[in-house]
């Protein structure tokens, strides 16, 4: 009988859904993390020492001085995750290897995260979940005055990076009756415009300083690091609220949270945060900051959608292709 040639040594830093490892494991000699501890700087290193692919997550730090012990054989790096602001995109190329992700799968359960919040955050919804589960709480029932929010309909949103996820906050948010804003590195066609009727802004600042509700939807660069910057945060209006379900990064969160806390600032609605998993204690002890704990993409389909697009990278570039989700510092 003839021998199947060797499989590729795939090694995976974090637990996968197990349809995807199991899959994994039919194609390649895929190394698993059945216990799901984030591995350390070292294990890392040892891990790109003798692995063919890697397939690393947003928690795993793949930056130049791990790049340099990663062994010759290491050829690609399927990250498992959209944003590759956790790999050192230009190193990698410096030394030929190729990097990919998986763009658009978490299109949908991200921006439908961002909606939640949306809502969640003027109407004051964990606010009085918490109050009910209280052992002391004091509910005697339905009160005019009582848990008093704000109304979303009719305000203005601003949405900053209008790519896919943008589009698709934008989709959903006109739905509810906001009035679409957005700034982005570069105008989307009129046709775009049109369909959720949306005013473009060339500057940042003259667009947040007039918005109801920021929500930021950029991926992590250092173009777009602190972003939102103390000074940018003081532009709006203290009756505004930020939505984030991007990169912590994006924002200056120790100043996000001074000005909550001073009430400059109406609250926050955030799924991700500067230093992960570390979050600003003021920012959790604020009754006006919804706070979650990078939830955005975490749905079974779309987990699984990623692993299966991990796998087509992998297998692409096996058989000798340009995998489809090649990843160019360009790009970022």
């Amino acid at each position: 009988m003839p021998t199947s040639a060797k499989k590729p040594l795939v090694i995976v830093t974090r637990k996968l859904p197990d349809v995807v490892e199991t899959r994994m494991r039919e194609l390649f000699d895929a190394r698993l993390n059945v216990d799901d501890k984030a591995l350390s700087q070292a294990q890392l290193i040892e891990a790109m020492k003798v692995a063919e692919v890697l397939v690393p997550t947003v928690t795993d730090r793949i930056d130049r001085a791990v790049l340099a012990q990663a062994g010759p054989q290491l050829k690609l790096i399927a990250n498992f995750g959209t944003g590759v602001d956790n790999i050192d995109l230009d190193t990698a190329r410096n030394r030929g290897i190729i990097v990919t992700n998986t763009p658009g799968v978490l299109t949908e359960d991200t921006a439908d995260m961002t909606m939640a919040l949306i809502l969640a955050v003027p109407r004051r919804l964990t606010e009085g979940a918490a109050a009910l589960r209280s052992p002391r709480s004091t509910w005697a029932g339905w009160s005019p005055t009582w848990m008093l929010g704000s109304r979303i309909y009719g305000k203005r949103l601003g949405i900053i990076g209008m790519g896919r996820i943008g589009h698709a906050v934008a989709r959903r948010a006109r739905a509810f009756g906001l009035q679409i804003h957005y700034h982005n590195r570069r105008r989307l066609p009129e046709a775009i415009e049109q369909e959720v009727e949306a005013t473009y802004w060339d500057s940042i600042d003259q667009m947040i300083s007039r918005m109801d509700i920021v929500s930021v939807n950029c991926p992590h660069t250092p173009a777009t690091y602190h972003l939102l910057s103390a000074r940018r945060l003081k532009l709006l209006k203290p009756t505004a609220y930020i939505v984030n379900t991007a990169r912590g990064e994006v924002i200056d969160e120790n100043e996000l949270a001074r000005l909550i806390e001073a009430g400059a600032i109406a609250g926050a609605g955030l799924d991700v945060f500067e230093h992960e998993p570390a979050v600003n204690p003021k920012l959790l002890a604020s009754d006006r900051v919804v706070a979650l704990p990078h939830m955005g993409s975490a749905t079974i389909e779309g987990r699984i959608d990623m692993g299966e697009k991990v796998i087509i990278n992998i297998k692409t570039f096996l058989d000798g292709h340009t995998p489809p989700d090649r990843v160019h510092p360009a790009m970022f």
